[in-house]
């Protein structure tokens, strides 16, 4: 008798910097989410989808819980808290050095989560002994009594088969949600933002960043080279100014750090264009969330 196919969601929830991002990136073997070392850098829900003839997960990264002090970060905690709600497997992921006791209205919920939860303690390789991670686990288990604690280390790949293992275990018995070729449930033009998103990120300082949209206005696929138009926006004048940099040197490496990712990610020649432009105060203008797909 044939086995029947499994299939299903598996979220992954916790605050900034944890490394939830890299964790699901190792799960799903391919570069989906993107990842820096700034918090915040996950806005959107990303799905990572992973088939084999048994079954399909669908992976979706959350961004960092966090009190919203603008609108844009509501529309952020919404996608986290959504996440809650529709996941078949949840994955609360914390690590070894960030306060158990943060943000304990999230974890309130978690709590009372009826699908399975898998409590991953990420980033070990930091623990100086295996008293010391005892009582981490004793204490988290009295936090999130009923999930099941996976101590990892998504950078070196430690004890991450195992839990991809229960993952597969875990999964309800259903056909495949997405198509079997399916990577992502995000279009082409979507990871040429977020890979120009992350270079800004890891280029620029401090807030402009945070301020910073991007939007592809042009992509062009051809046989063997893609021609691409993206737009930065920024909320100010002065951060136009620090993006384009000295004679636009600094925008010129964002674009070449850029264009190299995204050749490797297409495998094609890649021909990129950007354009900065300032849009005062987009993060708390609704129209412009909406236009920039953060409300639906």
């Amino acid at each position: 008798m044939a086995q029947e196919h499994k299939a299903g969601f598996v979220n992954i929830v916790g605050n900034p910097n944890v490394g939830k991002s890299t964790l699901m990136n190792d799960l799903v073997g391919e570069r989906v989410s993107i990842i820096t070392a700034k918090a915040q850098t996950t806005r959107h829900r990303i799905m990572g989808i992973v088939n084999t003839p048994d079954y399909q997960i669908v992976f979706s990264d959350t961004p960092g819980v966090l009190s919203p002090k603008y609108k844009l970060q509501e529309s952020m905690l919404n996608f986290s808290e959504g996440a809650l709600t529709d996941a078949d497997i949840l994955l609360y992921v914390t690590d070894v050095v960030e306060d158990p006791t943060k943000n304990a209205d999230f974890l309130a919920k978690v709590a009372k989560e009826r699908s399975p939860v898998l409590l991953v303690i990420n980033k070990i390789d930091l623990v100086k002994n295996q008293d010391e991670l005892n009582a981490l686990i004793d204490r988290w288990k009295e936090i999130l009594p009923n999930a099941e604690v996976f101590p990892t280390s998504a950078l070196e790949h430690f004890n991450v088969t195992n839990l991809m293992a229960r993952i597969v275990e875990l999964l309800p018995p259903s056909p495949p949600y997405f198509g079997k070729d399916a990577l992502t449930d995000k279009p082409a033009r979507f990871f040429v933002t977020e890979i120009i998103r992350e270079k800004i990120l890891l280029n620029y300082e401090k807030e402009v960043p945070y301020s910073t949209e991007v939007i592809v206005e042009k992509f062009e696929e051809q046989e063997n080279s893609i021609h691409i138009m993206a737009t930065i926006f920024v909320e100010r004048d002065s951060q136009k100014g620090i993006i384009i940099g000295k004679a636009g040197s600094k925008l010129k490496k964002v674009g070449m750090d850029a264009r190299k990712d995204i050749e490797k990610f297409f495998d094609k020649r890649v021909y990129l264009e950007l354009f900065v432009k300032v849009e005062p105060n987009w993060r708390n203008r609704e129209n412009k969330l909406k236009s920039f797909g953060y409300i639906e």
